[in-house]
């Protein structure tokens, strides 16, 4: 039989199939009245850990509406015209307040949720529906954020509860191409929608999405208004975030990337108890090695990372490593790419010793190294709240100096969020503050910042020494 659909023939075949009904006189297992009710029939029985996955997760999957916000995702990749879509927001135009929208998934039963930063980043309010049969909007406060990989945490007040369905994490690094995976979110601002497809592919890198980038990649189903939904195996564990999709539309074309649960793990742990991401420092430049180079270096393989500029007294400088060193193992495993290497080092703490296996004039040796901090200087977006006193704050970025028109020897932190109803908000505290001091103690970065509010008690008087334009202020602050 042929059918014609706007000038393209397409060609249908009847395969014999059987006749299904109490008539056909047929043994198979689908007729009628072998499966009066449909609930063992194959199809329910493969569909059954899918059906699991979506009853189990879907409570804990919250659609997420962040208003005020400056669209400030760290790439800018909303004008590329390949990745040329990310969730939850419009395309790049100039900055400005907007609404954005997407999705998020609880992590702990006291209301902690994971989504995209550049979901929330800047919000002045934040509002979550929540999809545990309540279907109550509920206010949530901003935790921390973390530019370089894009993850934010929020947090749903108090005075909802501290008893709310929560995912677990699974362990990204166990995934296989091929498997299955659920993904959960809010397309189209259409909540609790459930798609389901197979990982494609692992360790994407080089994609220009975020600064250190390590995706996975599924063909599961997932569109705008996804980003920072769960991906789920079928064991019910967050195996990933969903954060960016391939399109020439603006819709689904089988291409999605997920942050992997191990980092998501890493940066939650830290963001959770400090609100903010700390990373070890190694402090080389590397390049990847071709065929010509492994040649020139007298080596068999492409595997590894050449080390190309060693930072003067950086870890990599005392520890001895030097220019034209080829890095092909950290503690013991194999090192495949530039790439790997610097996400394996960012996700250490600071002050991590490893021991870097090296290839020096075809002479293998063993090198010791302890990690230092990554963006201790002011020059590294790691945005940080205070939720006592109910705004949050960044590092004097080149973005932030150029946005908020500061000079480039200027020292303190910027305000970049400010919560209504809090101390700050009524003390008159407004984005675009510069803080230069806490209690009388300067600040620099973020990391003073975090240590000068450290031990800050409800009901303590905080002062601060704040710069707007020109004119420097005392605030002082009844912490909450």
């Amino acid at each position: 039989m042929r059918c014609f659909v706007s000038g393209i023939v397409c060609i249908i075949s009847l395969i014999s199939l059987p006749l299904i009904g109490k008539e056909s006189g047929n043994s198979d297992p689908l007729a009628y009245g072998r499966y009066p009710n449909h609930k063992n029939t194959p199809g329910k029985t493969f569909s059954r850990p899918f059906i699991d996955v979506a009853k189990s997760c879907t409570p804990a999957v919250v659609f997420i509406r962040a208003e005020g916000g400056i669209d400030q995702h760290p790439n800018q990749m909303f004008n590329d015209d390949f990745f040329n879509h990310f969730f939850g927001g419009p395309p790049r135009r100039s900055p400005q307040p907007q609404v954005s929208q997407g999705s998020g998934f609880i992590i702990s039963k006291e209301g902690h949720i994971m989504t995209n930063l550049h979901v929330v980043r800047g919000a002045k309010k934040i509002t979550v529906m929540l999809q545990d049969g309540t279907s109550r909007q509920v206010s949530a406060s901003y935790v921390g954020g973390d530019s370089h990989t894009d993850i934010a945490i929020i947090k749903i007040g108090d005075e909802y509860g501290n008893n709310f369905p929560y995912l677990e994490m699974g362990d990204s690094d166990d995934l296989e191409v091929g498997e299955w995976v659920v993904a959960i979110g809010n397309p189209f601002s259409l909540e609790a929608s459930v798609s389901a497809g197979i990982i494609s592919a692992k360790g994407r890198q080089g994609l220009q999405i975020t600064d250190y980038e390590d995706f996975i990649q599924t063909d599961a189903a997932i569109n705008p208004g996804n980003s920072g939904g769960p991906l789920i195996d079928l064991d019910k564990k967050v195996v990933g975030m969903n954060t960016a999709i391939v399109s020439q539309s603006g819709g689904y074309m089988g291409i999605g990337f997920a942050i992997p649960s191990n980092i998501l793990i890493n940066i939650k742990e830290q963001l959770v108890e400090n609100g903010v991401v700390t990373r070890g420092f190694l402090g080389v430049s590397l390049q990847p090695i071709d065929t010509d180079l492994a040649e020139a270096f007298g080596t068999s393989t492409t595997q590894g990372a050449l080390i190309v500029d060693v930072v003067e007294d950086s870890p990599a400088d005392k520890a001895g490593l030097k220019q034209g060193d080829i890095i092909t193992k950290m503690n013991g495993m194999p090192v495949k790419s530039p790439g790997q290497l610097r996400n394996d080092v960012v996700l250490l703490s600071p002050g991590t010793k490893v021991n870097l296996t090296v290839n020096r004039n075809g002479k293998t040796m063993n090198i010791p190294v302890t990690l230092g901090t990554y963006g201790a200087n002011t020059l590294v977006s790691s945005t940080t709240a205070s939720r006592q006193l109910g705004f949050s704050v960044d590092n004097l970025t080149n973005q932030n100096i150029q946005q908020y028109k500061f000079n480039q020897d200027d020292k303190g932190v910027v305000v970049v969020t400010v919560e209504p109803g809090t101390p700050a908000d009524k003390a008159g505290i407004k984005p675009g503050f510069l803080v230069m001091a806490v209690n009388h103690k300067k600040i620099t970065n973020v990391t003073e910042f975090n240590d000068a509010l450290q031990n800050v008690r409800s009901g303590e008087r905080i002062l601060l020494l704040v710069r707007q334009g020109q004119v420097m202020k005392f605030y002082t602050l009844k912490a909450e």
